[in-house]
């Protein structure tokens, strides 16, 4: 187990370059199945996620090898459709392996996915979809089988816009027969990043990024190079982490398109932000007004996964801030850990009542998930005193050499093995 060791109170100067998406990459790996043609992924962060998901590749028959930052994949040879059960609980995304290995291999078989421990995220919309494709599914033992003599079009309304149902749908659908309509889709930039990936391989998407994704099934998908979108959540994270801490950074390879809602709220508390082509620059002065209200939505609203850092944003901000997670039900683990740092916060159901204090104190934390624990450690960079950060297990699932970017920028930082 590792632990980082944080001397706060020092305000960010530098620059980072932003990593491509972790929430972009962990589909794209899982369509790399759909051919069996070489896939090359530039710019590949090697996070825990991604290699789980190499992992489980691997599993499959694929051959995988990482070249510097290069990952290249050659599937001509699988011929496995079980995703071990070992890997499937490692990683909420490995249910997005359903949709492409049935369309590869016609029938699949996975466990239960696991992940970060949120609230409840239930795969019925993902099942629900897949079956719309005739797809037959039974639930046995903790598994889920999946099989197919064909996969076919059809209409298909989601109960909410699921963002991995989407996701999912349209890799099982790109290799169908007919037309696929998924209406009420997720609206988040990673699909069409997800779309614009499968059309280079051969496949015909419209409408990512939009309420209704058009799909036209192929019958063979080729080889693809590309590089994924950056990171909008990382990028959201150094901004929040530059307006807790004052400062000025640069962020390079970043979509402000992207994050749009997160720097409207950091512009209303006085954070000066500027944008040219792939690059944002923040000023904070360190005075910070109330957040006032911060709801967390479906892209384009704010995101939920930069709910755990604008609390802690919220805890050292003027006045009192109302953060309501509308997502998740359980998306408060770092609130105890907060006020353990000295934050004044009140949780009620999905709603946490901040109030805002002069400044934070170095203590002891535990990261409970991955967001959570990136918020812990930008809060102890902007308090008082020493703290500790354990269960970077978390951390390292979304954020490759986040210690390291944190120290470029001035952070007193580093991790240590306990």
């Amino acid at each position: 187990m590792d632990k980082f060791i944080i001397e706060g109170g020092r305000p960010l100067y530098g620059e980072v370059e932003i990593q491509s998406a972790k929430n972009a990459v962990l589909p794209l790996l899982a369509a790399s199945i759909l051919t069996d043609e070489r896939v090359i992924i530039h710019k590949c962060p090697r996070i825990r996620d991604v290699l789980n998901m190499i992992q489980i590749l691997g599993e499959l028959g694929c051959k995988t090898t990482f070249y510097e930052d290069t990952l290249v994949i050659d599937s001509a040879d699988a011929a496995n459709h079980e995703i071990p059960s070992e890997l499937a609980k490692e990683l909420r995304s490995s249910i997005f392996m359903l949709g492409s290995v049935v369309a590869r291999f016609g029938k699949a078989k996975i466990a239960y996915p696991g992940g970060c421990d949120i609230g409840i995220r239930p795969v019925d919309l993902h099942l629900k979809g897949l079956k719309s494709l005739n797809v037959k599914i039974s639930e046995e033992g903790g598994y889920i089988n999946c099989s197919c003599d064909r996969l076919t079009g059809a209409d298909i309304l989601l109960d909410c816009p699921s963002v991995g149902a989407t996701e999912n749908i349209i890799l099982a659908a790109v290799r169908g027969r007919g037309t696929t309509l998924i209406r009420n889709a997720a609206k988040e930039p990673e699909i069409r990043d997800l779309q614009n990936f499968l059309n280079r391989m051969g496949a015909k998407v419209a409408g990512g990024g939009t309420s209704t994704v058009r799909i036209e099934g192929v019958e063979k998908l080729g080889g693809v190079e590309y590089t994924p979108m950056s990171d909008r959540i990382e990028a959201g994270t150094f901004l929040i982490g530059a307006a807790m801490c004052g400062g000025e950074i640069g962020l390079n390879n970043a979509c402000a398109d992207n994050i749009a809602a997160v720097i409207h709220k950091l512009r209303e508390i006085s954070c000066k932000i500027s944008v040219k082509n792939d690059k944002i620059y923040i000023k904070s002065g360190g005075t910070r007004k109330s957040l006032r209200m911060i709801e967390t939505m479906p892209y384009p609203g704010f995101p939920t996964d930069l709910q755990a850092p604008v609390t802690a944003l919220a805890c050292i901000s003027e006045g009192s801030t109302v953060v309501v997670e509308n997502l998740f039900e359980t998306r408060f683990k770092h609130v105890p850990e907060l006020i353990r740092m000295g934050a004044d916060i009140t949780v009620r159901g999905r709603a946490a009542f901040v109030r805002g204090v002069p400044s934070l104190r170095g203590a002891d934390v535990v990261a409970g998930d991955l967001r959570g624990g990136a918020a812990l450690t930008l809060a102890a960079a902007s308090a008082e005193g020493l703290s500790t950060v354990t269960d970077l297990y978390h951390i390292d699932r979304g954020y490759s050499g986040f210690e390291y970017k944190l120290s470029s920028l001035g952070v007193r930082i580093r991790r240590v093995h306990i």
